[in-house]
């Protein structure tokens, strides 16, 4: 009994550390894209105009950090032990690239809190393309979550946003933005179901395999993207760091940030699995934008968070008809 409780008391210990660094790298990582994105920096009050910049940036640190990880952890996985070999990811990692490079450009029509509550309704994307491409049928209480989800972000989106959230960015256009966040999950979702084939290919792949080779392709196109002709933005951006050593430390800290909470992802599901992983995911969402509202001045009126509570809610019904049939499962077993 001693040794059962111990055991529970060390699992809870390991759970409460991995909530602690997905929620504490990823809320500070938002609230450094979002200062990147709204900032004037200097006494020029010049903004950093090259967003797309940090997804190179987050590359090269997550390649160079998965990079390590493997080289400490590894006993051969994709390193000629049956793992997806470096250039099977050159078509994810081309989607991996577009799709958060408009993520994060969405910055610039929308707020933070406008932009996390539309990436939220990702599971929205996959189920509309599941009907529609491969017939597949969902359940009520599926469909209910898609309502929730969607009829939320839908609202926000129609909802006037105030006068102080708006002079913040760099150019208002709500549009543009939604549109910008629905494209990044378009793409992402790509992205996910073929890593997930390479996984079903070569399932000696291990989290930081995938992790090195779609940054690694990330940093090759981004590297030709933005510097790839004379006067190509990465040029532009390399020099307002120069000029503005604040904003490249704001860079750096956003990618250690990445690569930070990847660690904590992939412990998590090791230890615990994907529907905690989801959990935790989710609620950090939603603690991100009441960071967002309370420390960053982005104000949402009692509409919007009404808004924000059925986005939510969406999602957290969500997780539970996942949780419940993970039970079924454990129930059949019990008589035997």
């Amino acid at each position: 009994m001693e040794a059962r409780g111990g055991n529970s008391f060390r699992r809870f210990l390991v759970l409460a550390f991995c909530v602690a660094g997905i929620w504490s790298a990823y809320i500070y990582q938002g609230v450094l894209q979002e200062t990147l994105s709204t900032k004037r920096f200097g006494a020029d009050g010049k903004r950093f105009e090259h967003l797309a910049f940090l997804n190179l940036a987050q590359s090269v640190v997550c390649f160079i950090w998965s990079y390590i990880m493997l080289k400490i952890w590894s006993t051969g996985g994709g390193r000629g032990g049956g793992g997806a070999p470096w250039w099977s990811y050159w078509s994810p990692g081309i989607t991996n690239t577009i799709g958060p490079a408009m993520g994060i450009e969405a910055l610039k029509y929308i707020s933070y809190p406008a932009q996390v509550l539309a990436k939220s309704s990702k599971n929205c994307a996959v189920m509309f393309m599941g009907c529609l491409v491969y017939g597949v049928s969902y359940t009520v209480p599926e469909y209910l979550c898609t309502f929730l989800v969607a009829g939320g972000v839908s609202s926000f989106a129609l909802l006037k946003t105030s006068s102080k959230t708006i002079n913040k960015l760099a150019h208002p256009n709500a549009p543009i933005g939604y549109g910008l966040c629905f494209l990044n999950l378009a793409f992402d979702g790509f992205t996910n179901a073929t890593q997930d084939s390479l996984k079903v290919r070569y399932p000696q792949t291990s989290a930081w395999d995938i992790m090195m080779g779609m940054n690694l392709w990330g940093t090759i196109y981004n590297l030709i993207y933005m510097f790839g002709w004379p006067h190509g933005i990465g040029y532009e951006a390399v020099e307002f760091c120069k000029q503005h050593p604040e904003a490249a430390w704001d860079i750096l800290l956003y990618c250690l940030c990445g690569a930070v909470g990847q660690n904590f992802i992939f412990l998590t599901i090791s230890r615990f699995g994907s529907l905690a992983n989801t959990t935790i995911t989710t609620t950090r969402k939603f603690v991100s934008i009441v960071v967002s509202s309370l420390l960053s001045g982005n104000p949402l009126s009692a509409k919007q968070w009404g808004c924000v509570a059925m986005v939510f809610s969406g999602l957290s019904y969500q997780i539970y008809l996942k949780w419940r049939k993970l039970q079924k499962p454990q129930k059949k077993r019990k008589p035997l």
